[in-house]
């Protein structure tokens, strides 16, 4: 009996030491496929900022106080452009909105990234493959003219769209969207680029 539980702790040991060389073996596997590549996307696969790791702890619905430390945490972190203006020109922001480059591998080194709206989002009304992830923002303008949702006016709206886009979770704690501006894939004059998008009346959104 005593030979046969020596047996079985031995071969658990060689387990466990099997489990460590598979795992260092997975990892220097992971990190050669990243190689020659832009270094900050192989620090975002192998590291979780502390609000991912609660997210991920939590399954994306934390408990309130939780939450509501996130959003209060992320709002901290807002920035705005320069100069001051929050709401850029809608052209610029389509050619954002449509292009998908940025942070992944092979992509050019220095080329500004784009922001991919379509993979979740539909965007205008003659487009015909979109994602569905997120809302529809046909008609988002219309629909803020004048007032937002909490009844402020004009400068209020662009200013909550601005924030969205730049942090959702500073609105939604877990939120499915990417913190374009906090993690740095879009400056904030792009993102000011992407409101006139959303909210320019003259923009293919609006019409």
């Amino acid at each position: 009996m005593k030979r046969v539980l020596f047996s079985i702790a031995l071969l658990g040991g060689c387990a466990g030491v099997g489990e460590d060389s598979y795992r260092e073996r997975a990892e220097a596997a992971l990190k050669a496929g990243f190689a020659g590549g832009d270094p900050k996307i192989l620090a975002r696969v192998e590291r979780q900022d502390e609000v991912q790791r609660l997210c991920s702890e939590h399954r994306d619905a934390p408990p309130a106080a939780i939450a509501a430390s996130i959003r209060s945490g992320q709002r901290a972190g807002l920035r705005y452009p320069a100069s001051g203006r929050l709401m850029g020109d809608w052209r610029a922001g389509k050619k954002i909105a449509e292009d998908a480059g940025g942070l992944r591998y092979g992509d050019p080194a220095g080329k500004p990234a784009g922001g991919n709206c379509y993979a979740c989002h539909q965007v205008e009304e003659r487009e015909i493959a979109y994602g569905t992830l997120g809302p529809s923002l046909l008609a988002y303008g219309k629909k803020r003219s004048g007032k937002n949702r909490s009844g402020a006016g004009v400068d209020a709206a662009v200013r909550e769209t601005y924030e969205r886009l730049y942090n959702p979770q500073a609105f939604t704690a877990c939120s499915a969207m990417p913190r374009f501006g906090h993690n740095g894939v879009l400056t904030p004059e792009q993102i000011a680029h992407l409101v006139a998008l959303l909210l320019d009346p003259a923009s293919p959104v609006n019409r």
